[in-house]
C-alpha cells in the first residue's frame, strides 16, 4: 500500500486517538487498551514499509503517548486477570461470532455425518473408537452399568488427565490453524464424527437417554469449548487467507494474537469442564432433574458467555463512544 493510501485510511482514527488520549476523564481502561493494540499495530506497519517518513515518527509518538498511560494505571494492573474475562474478551470476542458458527456449523453436520456412517455401516463404530472401547462398552451394558467407564479412575487423576487433553485438543484446533484453516476443519472434524458414531452407538443399543445424562454433563462445555478453539483457528486461518489492507506477514501476526486471546479464554471452561467429568459424571445414580440442572447451566454459561455478553457489551460500548461525540 502506497504511504498516502495508508495515512488517507488510517487518518481519522489517529486523531481521534489522539483526542482521547489528551481527554484523561473521558477515556475508559478498554479504549485505552484497544487504542495502543491498534497504533502498535499500525507503527509495525509503518517501520516496515515508511521506516524514515513523517508517518512513522507520528506514530511512534502517539504509540509512546498511549504506552505511558497503559503503564501509569497500576490499578488496573492488579485487576488485570478480571478485567480480560469481565470486559475486555467478550468486547473483543464479538467480532468473531461469525468464526464462531462456522466453527459449530462445521461440528454439527459432521457429527450428523458421523451418525449417518454409524446407522449406515456397523463396522464404523469400530473403526473410530477402537474395537477395545466398544467391547469393554458392551460388557458394562451387559453388567447393567452402561457408564461404568467414567468410575475406572481415582477422581483427582481423571480430572487432571481430562482437563490436559482437553487443553491439548484446543491447541490443536488454534495452531492448526496455519493450515490456512484447513487444519482446524480437520480437528473439527475428527471430533464431530467421534461424537456422532459415539452417541448412535448408545442409540442402537437402546441408551440414547442414559448416555446423553450422563455424557453431556461434562460434554456441554467439553464440546462447547472445543468449536471455540475451532473459531480461533478459522480466524487464523482468515488472517492467511484475506489480509485486507494489510500484508499477509501483518494480518497472519494479528491473527496469531486474536485466535490465541480467544483460546486462553477457554481455559477456565476445560477446567471445569474436567472437573464434572473426574468427580459428577460418574455419579450415574443422580436424578434426572440434576443432571438436566447441570447440563442446562453449562449451556446457559457458554450461551451468555460466548454470544449474548458480547453483544450487551458491544451495545453498550457503541451507545458510550456515541456519547463523547
Amino acid at each position: 500500500m502506497r504511504e498516502a493510501a495508508f495515512v488517507k485510511q488510517n487518518k481519522d482514527k489517529w486523531l481521534k486517538f489522539e483526542s482521547l488520549l489528551q481527554n484523561k476523564n473521558n477515556l475508559r481502561p478498554e479504549q485505552l487498551s484497544n487504542i495502543y493494540i491498534e497504533v502498535s499495530d499500525h507503527l509495525s506497519y509503518s517501520k516496515t514499509f515508511y521506516p524514515k517518513s513523517n508517518t512513522t515518527t507520528y506514530l511512534n509518538q502517539l504509540a509512546a503517548s498511549a504506552h505511558q498511560k497503559v503503564y501509569k494505571n497500576k490499578k488496573e494492573s492488579r485487576n488485570r486477570f478480571i478485567t480480560f474475562f469481565t470486559k475486555e474478551f467478550p468486547l473483543f470476542f464479538y467480532n468473531f461470532q461469525k468464526q464462531l458458527l462456522l466453527s459449530f456449523l462445521i461440528f454439527a453436520l459432521f457429527s450428523a455425518a458421523g451418525a449417518f456412517s454409524a446407522a449406515s455401516d456397523h463396522t464404523f463404530v469400530r473403526s473410530i473408537l477402537g474395537d477395545a472401547y466398544v467391547n469393554m462398552t458392551l460388557q458394562n451394558i451387559a453388567e447393567g452399568d452402561p457408564m461404568a467407564v467414567y468410575k475406572k479412575m481415582s477422581e483427582t487423576d481423571m480430572f487432571l488427565g481430562i482437563t490436559i487433553n482437553n487443553i491439548r485438543v484446543s491447541l490443536m484446533a488454534f495452531s492448526m490453524g496455519i493450515l490456512a484453516g484447513i487444519g482446524t476443519v480437520f480437528i473439527l472434524m475428527q471430533n464431530a464424527v467421534m461424537l456422532g458414531s459415539f452417541q448412535y452407538f448408545f442409540y442402537d443399543q437402546g441408551l440414547l437417554w442414559e448416555s446423553a445424562r450422563t455424557i453431556w454433563i461434562h460434554g456441554t462445555l467439553e464440546i462447547s469449548v472445543i468449536i471455540i478453539a475451532g473459531c480461533a483457528g478459522l480466524v487464523v486461518g482468515k488472517s492467511i487467507l484475506f489480509p485486507g489492507t494489510y500484508t499477509r506477514l501483518v494480518s497472519f501476526t494479528k491473527g496469531v494474537k486474536n485466535g490465541l486471546k480467544i483460546v486462553i479464554s477457554t481455559i477456565p471452561f476445560f477446567i471445569i469442564a474436567g472437573f464434572l467429568e473426574g468427580f459428577v459424571t460418574r455419579q450415574t445414580q443422580m436424578p434426572d432433574w440434576l443432571a438436566i440442572l447441570i447440563i442446562g447451566s453449562s449451556l446457559a454459561l457458554i450461551l451468555f458467555y460466548y454470544i449474548f455478553y458480547p453483544h450487551i457489551l458491544h451495545k453498550k460500548h457503541h451507545i458510550n463512544e456515541a456519547g463523547l461525540h
